[in-house]
């Protein structure tokens, strides 16, 4: 590959991966391109970006920010998952799909989220992290419990009581026809 070439790829990786805060890597031997462009629809819709990349010039890039990938993980046919946290953890969810890990397409080889390298199998636990709406709905229960259960202890006397006053009157409704059938 001429130079010039060379130092375009190595510029627009550079451009590209240089905002992001997660990546997956993937293996892309298996894959036909019309499977691809399913998956890249569908890596959009989650913010992300799959990017097939020479590993030479990847291995470069990220080196320049800091990212070592084993030695095993930028070799052969490679593509790079990347966009936020968030984005990659989407990503993450559609590749665990029954129907991906059914077929085997694009196997994980690593990840990479907000600065920490992740083995393959720490990358596909990615899938099980909750997405922001769920993290925001768990907290908003967790502020609202102690005031839930005060309420419910409060509220416990006077439903106590109210439920005592109904089987007393039920009792003597059910003993006033006894009496006057007995009279």
């Amino acid at each position: 590959m001429p130079n010039l070439l060379k130092e375009m790829v190595t510029r627009e990786y550079t451009r590209e991966f240089k905002n992001a805060d997660g990546m997956l890597v993937v293996s892309m031997d298996r894959a036909t391109v019309h499977e691809l462009e399913k998956l890249r629809a569908e890596f959009a819709k989650g913010g992300a970006r799959l990017r097939m990349v020479r590993n030479a010039l990847a291995r470069r890039v990220l080196a320049e920010r800091g990212v070592e990938f084993g030695a095993d993980v930028l070799v052969g046919n490679v593509g790079i998952v990347y966009g936020s946290a968030e984005a990659v953890i989407n990503a993450a969810k559609v590749l665990s799909t029954p129907e991906m890990k059914k077929s085997g397409k694009l196997p994980v080889r690593a990840g990479l989220l907000e600065g920490q390298v992740l083995s393959a199998a720490d990358a596909k636990a990615l899938a099980g992290v909750p997405d922001k709406q769920t993290i925001r709905g768990k907290l908003v229960g967790l502020f609202v419990a102690p005031s839930r259960g005060l309420v419910t202890v409060l509220q416990a006397n006077n439903s106590g009581l109210a439920r005592l006053l109904q089987a007393r009157i039920d009792k003597a409704g059910a003993s006033a026809p006894a009496a006057e059938a007995g009279a």
